[in-house]
């Protein structure tokens, strides 16, 4: 049964909470108004469902199971513009960036354990990888048989994007809409910035805070999803291009961005340069912080 939504109040904001996308979300809103609390939040909620519905892979009844089936699909508009959106990202990455890696799960379970695939194995599904093996002509997709989409990597970021918009239609109020540590802060609260906690090493056990005035927050990493083997640890953000684990990849790095999904692709990229993140992170000029 779906959990329903909640709205409380904490150090004098209205706080609404609901669970989307296999993460805790929350609206938090600069109001005293509680129907105006409730509308944001079921709206929100509404919002952050319908994105998980329509794009979760683990669905047999939405676009994503359609075009994974492997024939010719025609998408409409909104998926179009996620695919757009994720071949650029495989094109600005130079392929390290790839929503048809989702398959090396076949191979991978980042499950805390030491079951390391043999090399064999993961050369095996990796021929099944690979955005330039996908006919992309807009509205048609077609995939090879056994190749599939996985838009997991950019969903909640454009859910947040999406409610953010559809919330400010409804109220100038400043709010904060988190979905699972990724957020958008529509404006400083009382002319102060929102104080967020965001996700530090495993290692440390005292909370890193940040602060947002307005804009996006996104956070990538593997610091609670990996494997250890003889000593050496395995996180769980992948090369499409090679099926391993990234090497010498920071346990998370979180951007500040003007949308979340700039944000999130930022913070991507660099934990796609492994060892390299931070000097990547510097060229590019973006706010960081690494876990």
């Amino acid at each position: 049964m779906t959990e329903e939504p909640t709205l409380d109040r904490r150090d004098g904001l209205l706080v609404g909470r609901f669970t989307a996308m296999a993460s805790p979300c929350e609206v938090l809103m600069d109001t005293d108004d509680p129907a105006l609390g409730w509308e944001l939040t079921r709206l929100a909620c509404r919002e952050a469902r319908r994105v998980e519905c329509k794009f979760s892979r683990y669905r047999s009844d939405n676009i994503v199971h359609r075009i994974n089936r492997g024939a010719p699909v025609e998408v409409d508009a909104e998926t179009a513009d996620l695919l757009d959106y994720a071949s650029r990202c495989h094109e600005l990455s130079a392929g390290s960036f790839d929503i048809t890696s989702g398959v090396l799960r076949e191979v991978w379970r980042f499950d805390g354990g030491d079951e390391v695939p043999s090399p064999e194995a993961v050369d095996r599904v990796l021929e099944r990888v690979g955005w330039g093996k996908v006919s992309w002509q807009r509205p048609v997709v077609d995939l090879p048989a056994g190749m599939e989409i996985d838009l997991g990597g950019i969903g909640k970021e454009y859910a947040v994007d999406r409610t953010v918009a559809l919330l400010r239609d409804q109220t100038d109020a400043e709010l904060v809409v988190n979905f699972g540590g990724d957020l958008y802060a529509t404006g400083p609260r009382g002319g102060e910035p929102w104080r967020v906690a965001v996700e530090g090493s495993p290692n440390r056990d005292d909370e890193v805070l940040a602060t947002v005035r307005y804009g996006a927050l996104a956070t990538s990493g593997d610091a609670r999803r990996f494997l250890l083997r003889d000593g050496k640890r395995y996180g769980h953000i992948l090369d499409p291009r090679t099926g391993w684990p990234v090497p010498d990849a920071p346990p998370s790095i979180t951007v500040w961005g003007e949308t979340c999904m700039a944000a999130g692709m930022m913070a991507t990229f660099a934990i796609l340069q492994g060892g390299q993140a931070q000097r990547f992170l510097e060229a590019q000029g973006v706010p960081y912080h690494l876990g």
